[in-house]
């Protein structure tokens, strides 16, 4: 942390055009809330944080809240304090130089201690559990978003975005086109600095499948809620970029029907303390790690999809034949499976959770990858069989493809409330249950169409 008195008058005077300090807070559904302060508020900030109503990370994707086990109505809806996770602020390069950001965490205002229900604070405590093994996880995150339209068809349906360079209007995708990432040069570049901005470590882009689809890399990193707080924060940064462009971005799962759905992977190692891949291969155990870990993902999996694909949209992803899993299956070097182990040099070898939309909240997406992981290890689950070829084909009929199957998955689980706890699983599926609800409580245009 820095030095609220000293550091934060050198930040101030190193940044003469500041005037506004954002105050950022991840709400349960991964989007950025919290409140704009004159940038002179900086140094009370640090020392003393500023009211953030305490229910926000509660709420649902409209900001509703469902008063879950009593917290948002009946409980007074209390403030707490929002205080700073990391060091200096950093700035918000598409909104100018007017405007620096503070990643913030909320606390009681009473103990000053971390709400037990704030995601972060549910992974930092998976996170802990992995004291008791010999080794530590290593994560890294991987984003897919679509550049969009500005504008919205009158349904509020996306528009495909315009090519920078012809004007035309994007049709389709170049997967790995590096004609494609010159073409959208502009906003990927723009990202980039951004990102280098806010210290958010963004290595490769990739032109994904379809129209206007892009994909960013960050990097394999020890300090997992750190990882987890770059996956948040690239979001914010991808449509701020994109916006200020004049365009927009979207990291909805299926914004298209008919086109290539936007995932989150998350790719996991584990060290021991000399620093060694407890994956290796040509370590002695390596290979036992590796199946246990992934027996414990595919043990999981159902139990978790309510975490991974948190609204109705994201089950649209789950299809045979769309490098999409819709099985419980691992493999080497093969895209339809659930958990892949990427082709590496063996110090470097991982698996990757293929399975979360890339809307999803990263800190319990993480928090839920890793839980399996060390369910498989703690346990020392027996190793499922690879599969190979195309593992995708056909639909596994024990997988909760639906919100309402998921919801149910996750509030009678019964390994992941021992990581999440079983408050907070309960909180969830209430808060998502009443999500859906309301969702499900308007009328859709083609229940005219098919039952008028």
């Amino acid at each position: 942390m820095i030095n609220p008195e000293q550091d934060t008058t050198r930040f101030l005077s190193n940044h003469p055009d500041l005037v506004h300090l954002d105050v950022i807070v991840i709400d349960l559904c991964g989007n950025a809330v919290g409140k704009r302060l004159p940038v002179d508020s900086l140094q009370s900030v640090y020392k003393d944080g500023t009211p953030v109503c305490a229910a926000m990370q509660l709420v649902d994707v409209l900001g509703n809240t469902a008063d879950p086990l009593g917290y948002g109505f009946s409980d007074g809806d209390p403030d707490g304090y929002a205080k700073p996770i990391h060091g200096a602020p950093v700035g918000v390069p598409w909104l100018g130089n007017s405007k620096c950001q503070l990643l913030c965490q909320l606390v009681e205002a009473s103990s000053g201690l971390p709400f037990w229900y704030d995601p972060r604070e549910i992974l930092k405590n998976v996170i802990k559990r992995f004291d008791e093994l010999p080794f530590k996880p290593v994560v890294a995150a991987e984003l897919e978003f679509y550049f969009i339209d500005a504008q919205r068809q009158e349904s509020g349906a996306p528009v495909a975005i315009t090519s920078p360079r012809t004007g035309a209007r994007e049709s389709q995708g170049k997967v790995l086109s590096l004609d494609k990432l010159d073409e959208f040069e502009p906003l990927l570049t723009a990202v980039q600095e951004a990102c280098l901005a806010q210290n958010i470590p963004a290595t490769s882009m990739i032109s994904e499948y379809g129209a206007g689809q892009f994909e960013i890399n960050l990097a394999h990193q020890t300090d997992i809620l750190a990882a987890a707080d770059h996956a948040a924060l690239l979001r914010r940064v991808v449509q701020g970029v994109a916006r200020a462009a004049g365009h927009d971005a979207t990291f909805m799962s299926k914004p298209f029907p008919d086109e290539s759905g936007n995932g989150f992977h998350v790719h996991v190692s584990l060290v021991d303390e000399a620093g060694d891949n407890c994956f290796n291969p040509d370590s002695k155990s390596g290979d036992v790690f590796l199946s246990s870990a992934a027996a414990g993902l595919a043990a999981t999996m159902s139990e978790a999809m309510a975490i991974f694909a948190p609204n109705l949209n994201v089950y649209r992803r789950f299809k045979p034949d769309e490098f999409v899993p819709v099985t419980k299956d691992w493999g080497e070097n093969n895209r339809s499976v659930a958990f892949r182990v990427p082709p590496s040099n063996p110090q470097n070898r991982r698996l990757e959770h293929r399975i979360s939309g890339a809307e999803a909240n990263p800190y319990l997406v993480i928090a839920a990858v890793l839980a399996g992981i060390h369910h498989g290890l703690s346990e020392k689950l027996p190793g499922i069989e690879m599969a190979s070829g195309n593992a995708g084909a056909q639909v596994d009929p024990s997988l909760p493809l639906t919100p309402w199957h998921s919801i149910d998955c996750f509030a009678n689980s019964r390994i992941l409330p021992d990581y999440f706890s079983p408050d907070y699983v309960s909180l969830y599926s209430e808060v998502k249950r009443e999500e859906f609800n309301a969702f499900m409580g308007s009328h859709f245009d083609r229940e005219y169409l098919w039952y008028l």
